[in-house]
């Protein structure tokens, strides 16, 4: 299957070379056939749908960068996150890039960011980005809460989570004080970046994990506990995404694709999926004598929003 490395990029001298004059590649866009990546780099539209993860499409736009610029460009922030193949919840259509003087020039779609750091760069799948530890630091300095979060707890994760639920609390703080490093050699920001990374954990699974922890937080519940065992019939596991301890509860986050993939995954159907889920929960439920409390994106717009749902369960935080 064509991914965001493999896709095929087409250059406009290409489109030349088979005889395709403007009104043609004109004609090949607007009827659907053909999408423009960046001026003068197309790619087929079937191969653009296939993408659907936002993080997918930032590195197709960041392969096409580097095949028309000037010089190999070295990418940075959100971008470099992209590349690294951490989750991206917000893209603003930019790709970021290293500078080591400034030029004017740049196109609109590119932001500059001024370093002169030789240890800025490493190649990740034929682009030059900035490393892991300096992205997830740029990423925590310069975005939103909840942008950094999911970043900063996607790489922990890598780097320190084996499933179903190892985790590697030394492999965490190395990564995490190589962030830290990274941060401190600038003060812009520095203390956003220092709160972001001392509340990243490589235990959450989805960007919706990391968007709910902060949700709590902003509640006034405890940290949770995060992918907790709880014992299954026959021997054996069940996971769990939270555990509310303060509140004698259990949450978890339910993406809007869950089930899908799990039915994919499981060869089953959708309705087999929700059924087996629902046994799941009951049996958590029943021997753990706890509340159980599920949410999703929808509830995630902010706290107050989360904190409605958790309390049509009866949970509500302690203070």
């Amino acid at each position: 299957m064509t991914t965001e490395l493999t896709l095929p990029l087409i250059r406009r001298r290409q489109l030349d070379d088979l005889g395709w004059g403007s009104r043609r590649v004109r004609r090949e866009v607007e009827e659907g056939y053909l999408a423009v990546v960046r001026h003068g780099v197309y790619a087929r539209a079937a191969d653009i749908a296939h993408l659907t993860r936002t993080e997918q499409k930032v590195v197709v736009r960041a392969r096409a960068l580097a095949l028309v610029g000037r010089s190999r460009p070295s990418f940075c922030g959100m971008t470099a996150a992209a590349i690294h193949g951490l989750p991206c919840l917000r893209d603003d259509g930019r790709l970021h890039v290293l500078s080591t003087h400034d030029r004017p020039g740049a196109p609109a779609d590119v932001v500059r960011h001024r370093d002169l750091d030789h240890r800025s760069v490493e190649e990740v799948n034929g682009l030059l980005c900035t490393p892991l530890a300096r992205t997830v630091a740029d990423v925590a300095r310069n975005e939103t809460r909840d942008v950094a979060l999911s970043v900063a707890d996607a790489a922990l994760r890598r780097h320190a989570f084996e499933p179903p639920g190892a985790y590697d609390e030394d492999a965490a703080s190395r990564l995490r004080k190589d962030a830290l490093d990274w941060a401190g050699l600038t003060t812009r920001n520095r203390r956003t970046a220092e709160r972001i990374l001392h509340l990243a954990d490589g235990r959450a699974q989805l960007p919706g994990e990391s968007v709910s922890r902060m949700r709590l937080r902003d509640l006034g519940f405890a940290p949770p506990s995060l992918q907790v065992p709880v014992a299954a019939p026959h021997g054996g596991t069940y996971w769990i995404d939270f555990g509310l301890d303060d509140v004698d509860a259990w949450g978890e986050f339910d993406g809007k694709a869950k089930y899908h993939e799990l039915a994919e995954a499981d060869g089953r159907s959708a309705f087999e999926v929700v059924d087996r889920e629902k046994r799941r929960e009951d049996w958590i439920r029943g021997t753990t004598n706890r509340r159980f409390a599920r949410w999703g994106w929808d509830d995630l717009r902010d706290a107050a929003t989360l904190g409605r749902r958790l309390h049509a369960f009866g949970i509500t935080p302690p203070r």
